[in-house]
């Protein structure tokens, strides 16, 4: 018989979650803080533009020094530091999102067919997924990235995406081979249960903390792709996300001018997302890794 939990048992026990890992908390709260700039980023150019796109050319003077009317200053175009950053951290956001949940559906399913049905199926995906993670992925992003100029934010999502889910799938997978021995789901089997219902009722629910750590990592491993083809200056035209700003401050030598705040807000921002997401990794499996629970008395 299936047992539904009353809402304030469920917010009761979301809230416990989070006690037992500070880490988990710590890392939720950060990228909550990130999204909260990123969604800012309107109400900020409204402030400060009064009307007009801050971040048009030739908007203000430029090579402003931070002030009152413009918190960091502006850049060799005239633009200001502070609304293209708030937007840069939302374009990141979106990439991560768009890239982590497209990697993390592809290697769900991969994981779930390779690892529950096994045999042959699953020493085929195996393979191809192991040759995917030891293949350097960035000189091909390098290559992809001088056919694909002009591409909407969710292609480049989707274009890091094809390198960012084999480490989901794999992680997935070892999990799914361990569930699939397990005794309620050889009883769900003799009660005829179809193979996508034991997936979806019986695997899968117990599978979503591993869900999303692979989320969170592939949505990590895209940001940094992207960043790393923005800050050698091949990334896609278009797309202003923090690697961009990176790129502008180094490229025109933006410390040595005094505009300090295009090079190292986005640094500090960048810093916080990585501690963020690997935070939430790290309580994750504090709290649904036994051996982890044992060692950090979680």
């Amino acid at each position: 018989m299936t047992t539904t939990l009353s809402a304030p048992k469920r917010t009761a026990g979301r809230l416990s979650l989070l006690r037992r890992s500070p880490k988990l908390t710590i890392g939720i709260l950060l990228i909550l803080l990130l999204v909260a700039i990123g969604l800012s980023a309107p109400l900020v150019a409204q402030a400060i533009g009064g009307g007009q796109d801050p971040t048009e050319t030739a908007a203000f003077p430029r090579w402003l020094k931070p002030s009152g009317a413009h918190p960091l200053g502006t850049d060799q175009y005239g633009r200001d530091i502070l609304v293209m950053v708030c937007r840069g951290v939302l374009v990141s956001l979106q990439i991560g999102a768009i890239a982590g949940l497209v990697s993390t559906v592809i290697g769900v399913i991969v994981a779930f067919v390779g690892g529950y049905l096994g045999g042959f199926v699953d020493t085929v995906l195996s393979f191809f997924t192991s040759i995917l993670l030891v293949v350097p992925t960035f000189p091909l992003l390098i290559t992809l990235s001088a056919y694909a100029k002009e591409v909407t934010l969710f292609e480049v999502g989707l274009m890091l995406s094809i390198f960012s889910w084999p480490f989901a799938a794999r992680t997935i997978r070892s999990q799914v081979l361990t569930l699939r021995t397990r005794a309620y789901v050889d009883l769900a089997k003799t009660t005829n249960s179809r193979d996508l219902e034991i997936i979806f009722k019986e695997l899968l629910p117990n599978l979503l903390p591993y869900v999303m750590v692979g989320f969170a990592t592939s949505a990590l491993g895209s940001i940094f792709g992207l960043i790393g083809l923005e800050v050698i200056g091949l990334g896609p035209a278009g797309v202003i996300d923090l690697g961009h700003l990176i790129f502008v401050a180094i490229s025109t030598g933006a410390l040595t001018l005094g505009a300090w705040p295009l090079f190292v807000v986005p640094i500090i921002l960048l810093t916080a997302l990585f501690a963020g997401l690997n935070l939430i990794n790290i309580g994750l499996e504090e709290v649904y890794n036994p051996r982890l629970r044992s060692v950090s008395g979680v």
